[in-house]
């Protein structure tokens, strides 16, 4: 199949530290080519993707400047991107970021779109005007509160290579996400020191959440019992997850996925997680993780999760595989444009 694979404009494809989106935009395109797929990906000019890449930005743009901004141009990025796959007569077109979609009137090729957000009444409304787009929800949990007639599920997965398993851990749990009040790097804080274990924390403090980070967080950081270890690229994310006790994921949302739940497990960490969202689909309590209902409950388990690491790194290869993920978007593809594309495969 010849396939269109459209990013939203402002993060790296793959991302060099935050960027869910941007990582399983990445990981689904190596997954389509190493089947033989001929994959467009439309991305900031920053992006080095398997497949070809294509754009009309050539930086990238990140931390988010004024929405105004932001909407204006993922808008022509969107209509530039539908415009050139049309123009190459592609299989599908693979949407991703919703201000896409009222584009879809302009492009012939069916069209996908992954929903990367929890429910958001305005952005149902307007799914529900284009029926002719298939929508992917990423967890049961999300797709359930979208009442939408051409909605299927479809679970994130990673290449397990790119994750490094340690069966032995050091005396920390960790955190790691967005420190945004949704995600509760606070609370993973407060849990760590119920439990009298020490707690690294790593992820991005954008500028809409630098108060949140400057009165909550900030004066709990001390180097020591609570260390701020900044962003994290894949090497300091091996390391982080790898030798941790558990990642703690304290989740204040209904948290459509939650990729770093999947990371940590591929490396062997358990999960301790508020039982909201898609955390009951990817805890299997007790196997990888642990769903918890407070923070006491938290800190019971982070002394001692009493989960095999390797149990978690199983679980993620039956269940959340780049193989598992790529076998489900194949078959969503071939049914959309009839069965009729054969994938080239590469040879031996």
């Amino acid at each position: 199949m010849h396939i269109a694979l459209v990013a939203p404009p402002f993060i790296p494809v793959p991302p060099t530290a935050y960027g869910g989106t941007e990582l399983f935009i990445a990981q689904l395109a190596d997954g389509l080519v190493a089947r033989g797929h001929r994959v467009l990906v439309y991305a900031n000019g920053a992006s080095t993707v398997a497949g070809e890449l294509r754009w009309c930005y050539p930086e990238a743009d990140w931390p988010p400047r004024p929405e105004a901004h932001s909407a204006l141009k993922s808008i022509d990025h969107g209509a530039w991107s539908l415009q050139d796959a049309d123009r190459e007569a592609v299989d599908i077109v693979h949407l991703n970021d919703a201000i896409h979609i009222p584009l879809s009137r302009f492009v012939t090729p069916p069209m996908v779109h992954t929903l990367h957000h929890p429910h958001e009444p305005d952005l149902t409304s307007l799914y529900a005007r284009f029926p002719d787009v298939s929508y992917v929800a990423i967890s049961e949990s999300q797709r359930s509160a979208e009442p939408l007639d051409r909605i299927s599920t479809i679970h994130h997965g990673i290449q397990l290579s790119d994750y490094v398993y340690r069966d032995r851990k050091d005396d920390y749990v960790c955190f790691l996400g967005r420190m945004a009040p949704v995600k509760a790097p606070h609370l993973a804080i407060e849990a760590a020191r119920r439990a009298g274990i020490r707690i690294k924390l790593a992820g991005e403090i954008q500028p809409v959440f630098q108060e949140y980070w400057d009165v909550q967080v900030a004066p709990l950081v001390n180097g020591q019992d609570v260390e701020y270890i900044g962003e994290a690229d894949q090497r300091i994310k091996n390391d982080l997850l790898s030798n941790a006790r558990a990642l703690l994921f304290p989740i204040q949302w209904e948290e459509p996925f939650g990729l770093v739940m999947v990371e940590a497990m591929a490396c062997g960490t358990p999960v301790l997680g508020f039982r909201t969202g898609s955390v009951p689909e990817l805890i299997a309590d007790g196997v990888n993780g642990r769903i918890c209902d407070d923070l006491d409950d938290m800190a019971r388990w982070a002394r001692d999760p009493q989960v095999d690491p390797l149990d978690c790194r199983r679980h993620v290869e039956r269940h959340f595989s780049l193989d598992v993920m790529v076998n489900a978007y194949e078959a969503l593809y071939r049914r959309l444009v009839g069965g009729t594309c054969v994938p080239r495969r590469h040879s031996a």
